[in-house]
């Protein structure tokens, strides 16, 4: 991908919208982190915030490339997997005083996420030094986050500067080498999605956008076997179009092009997780797999013989039972959320009939669960451990409920409004 294009925006797309993404610098390529002592010359108070283990892989080189400049340093000490909550944030805040002036992240998602949302809500740029490629949030205006228990993403700005060394990012664990390589295979699902969402309810879709992220898509797929031998011109193009793919996000304000129905079984699994201290896989593992489970989706949806004869009925008591045993404490938000839409109270169903060759020949279009598999077999993620892992109740529960902890129409609402309420 031609990262320094993208980066200069588009002041003329046809959809009618202005795309501009306001990072001053990405740097991908061997030894990226000499890069920091010129890039930080102009900042005198600089945070360094990182985990134990991206400190142990970056925080030496990088506190050496920043000299006089580095004010405070936070590396988080704990023992489980760092999630990015209530307590994550207040603890980065403290850190963050009146002379603070340029905050630098050493990580990939968490740290990322952190320093996104402190940085934005305290008005001060910040860069990220990635350690992984591993998902697409580096150049993205959304911080995933987990408030009140609950998978959000909130409105922030990107980075200033992305520096991405090619010896750090080869030398990652493989599993976060696969996930990144993961991350950018579900874009045939949320693509599809988004297209979707476009021919049933109209939403604003960008063909220069997804045509761009459909490319990095298909360059991706040709990298699988040197991303699984962690070749470092691989490596390099993985990390290259998730920067990419996070661009085009920031061109249209949102994580349309990147997020669709994977995403919210992979958020599902998370939240799920979280809530019943029940384990989860890294997220562009759970995206990968997850596209096989909404591919097949697709399938069953295909095999519909005869759309006339399906209804929407909606059993409001059943649903709610549902959604309180699969989410627990959460329950009331999820609920909460859905009343706010009131997606529940529409049918769509008549939509789905009046437009259901298009529909179909839409849904034809994306790869086929057989497909998904191969692409993800290729690079050595386990479908079958993703599925022993979390069940076939677990998966089923997902393809009915996953879409309640988020706002977005995606096929799981097509699937739900025509074999979930039967």
């Amino acid at each position: 991908m031609n990262i320094e294009k993208l980066l200069k925006g588009d002041d003329i797309c046809a959809c009618g919208m202005v795309h501009k993404c306001p990072i001053d610098h990405v740097i991908i390529k061997e030894n990226a982190c000499d890069s920091l002592t010129e890039l930080v010359a102009a900042y005198n108070n600089i945070l360094l915030v990182a985990d134990k283990t991206t400190y142990r892989v970056g925080g030496g080189t990088i506190t050496e490339k920043l000299g006089v400049h580095l004010a405070d340093t936070l590396v988080y000490q704990t023992e489980d997997v760092l999630v990015p909550n209530e307590a994550a944030i207040e603890e980065l805040r403290s850190h963050v005083t009146d002379k603070t002036d340029l905050i630098i992240g050493i990580g990939s998602g968490v740290i990322n996420d952190l320093c996104k949302h402190v940085s934005f809500t305290a008005g001060l740029p910040y860069y990220i030094v990635a350690t992984a490629p591993s998902m697409d949030g580096y150049a993205s205006k959304g911080a995933a986050l987990i408030l009140d228990g609950m998978k959000v993403t909130l409105n922030a700005n990107v980075p200033k500067a992305i520096i991405a060394d090619v010896n750090i990012l080869k030398d990652a664990p493989i599993d976060m080498i696969r996930a990144g390589y993961g991350d950018i295979i579900g874009k045939y699902s949320c693509l599809n999605d988004w297209k979707l969402a476009h021919l049933v309810n109209g939403e604003y879709l960008c063909k220069s956008v997804m045509n761009a992220t459909y490319d990095a898509v298909e360059e991706t797929v040709k990298l699988a076997e040197g991303v699984a031998k962690r070749e470092p011109a691989a490596v390099q193009a993985l990390m290259e179009a998730l920067v990419a793919v996070g661009i085009l996000m920031a061109y249209v304000g949102n994580s349309r092009p990147a997020s669709g129905s994977e995403h919210h079984l992979s958020h599902y699994f998370e939240i799920v997780g979280i809530v019943r201290g029940e384990e989860y896989l890294p997220h562009g593992v759970d995206v990968c797999c997850s596209a096989i489970e909404t591919a097949k989706l697709r399938e069953k949806l295909l095999a519909i013989v005869d759309i006339s004869e399906y209804t929407y009925k909606f059993d409001k008591a059943t649903y709610e039972a549902n959604i309180r045993r699969i989410y627990g404490t959460l329950a009331d938000e999820v609920l909460a959320l859905q009343n706010k839409l009131g997606w529940y109270d529409t049918d769509r169903v008549s939509i789905y009939r009046d437009k259901w060759q298009e529909i179909r020949k839409l849904l034809a279009s994306a790869p086929s669960s057989a497909e998904m598999l191969r692409l993800t077999e290729q690079v050595g993620l386990s479908y079958e451990g993703f599925k022993a892992l979390y069940g076939d109740k677990k998966i089923a529960d997902a393809h009915l409920y996953a879409k309640d902890l988020k706002d977005r129409y995606t096929v799981l609402w097509m699937y739900y409004d025509l074999f979930g309420t039967k």
